[in-house]
């Protein structure tokens, strides 16, 4: 059958928080079978858990976080900016892990997922003996916000389609339009590494508003209004919009467990993704939880290991 997966061993990291400023160490533990991702803010006497959820979403200003509870002294107990972790425990395809923080903020790192998707590959992963859940959408969802949009449609397998529209000369030289499907491309490779990015303009009022704070070039990629300012440019032609798709990714995981759909999005954000997770699960007549007793018999993303590609 298709098996859970965790990871094989700890691992730590240290960092600082995208929005925060703050100083954070970061480990991932190994879970036991049917634990799901659980935050941890080990800094806090006594510590608090929660369980990544889609209706544990609370603040969704230029990141998703995670709160402890919707009201009371643990409404005000976050984890914040959880989407690129996510996004690579997705990619890996994990299912069990503890994540222990000491700061309300996941490290940005280098502000894409590729620093954590090398600590899941340093852990390593291994299979449990518990079937892998999967949510299948069963029906199209839809939410909109203007000129915003974001849905999914039943898709055997898992496929992203994204497109961007910033009016900007540096994103406006590069691909608008990106569509990734699993069951072609790696994770690894394709997605993991585009990182987020910024515009130099906005960096007063954002850290005005208690934002941005940890914000650089070592993390982002940071334009002004002409031009991408990093010495060593993109990774990729397409690295803005592919960012996206990876934010995007790690939003959809929020919903603890893999989806089989197919992804669609103009302009979306965090937000949005929440919104479209929360119409999903609320029609309880468009998606089903599966598993797939033979490997065989699973769509091609999740038939294959993309772990090492």
């Amino acid at each position: 059958m298709m098996r859970q997966r965790t990871i094989g061993s700890l691992v730590r990291t240290t960092g600082v928080g995208l929005h925060s400023g703050e100083r954070v160490e970061l480990t991932l533990r190994p879970a036991a079978a049917d634990t799901g991702i659980v935050f941890h803010r080990v800094d806090l006497d006594p510590p608090v858990s929660i369980r990544s959820c889609a209706e544990r979403v609370g603040d969704t200003r230029m990141a998703s976080t995670l709160t402890a509870a919707d009201e009371g002294p643990l409404a005000q107990v976050r984890v914040a900016t959880v989407e690129h972790l996510m996004s690579a425990l997705a990619g890996m395809g994990v299912d069990n892990v503890h994540v222990d923080v000491t700061a309300p903020e996941i490290p940005i790192l280098d502000g894409s997922a590729g620093s954590f998707v090398y600590l899941i590959q340093s852990a390593g992963i291994v299979e449990q003996r518990a079937e892998k859940q999967f949510i299948r959408l069963l029906e199209p969802v839809e939410v909109r916000d203007g000129d915003k949009w974001a849905r999914l449609d039943p898709h055997f397998g898992f496929k992203l389609r994204f497109s961007i529209d910033f009016a900007h000369p540096a994103i406006d030289a590069t691909e608008q339009v990106v569509e990734v499907d699993f069951a072609k491309v790696s994770y690894v490779k394709e997605v993991s590494r585009a990182r987020t990015f910024g515009f130099m303009q906005d960096v007063e009022t954002l850290r005005a508003h208690g934002l941005a704070k940890g914000g650089s070039f070592g993390n982002a990629i940071v334009m002004d209004e002409y031009r991408v300012l990093n010495e060593d440019g993109l990774r990729f032609g397409d690295e803005f919009v592919k960012h996206k798709i990876l934010d995007a990714i790690g939003d959809l995981y929020l919903v603890g467990h893999p989806l089989l759909a197919a992804y669609s999005a103009h302009k979306s954000g965090h937000a949005l993704n929440n919104r479209l997770l929360r119409e999903m699960l609320a029609r309880e007549h468009a998606w089903e939880r599966v598993g797939f007793v033979e490997r065989r018999d699973a769509p091609r993303p999740f038939a294959l290991d993309w772990s090492h590609a």
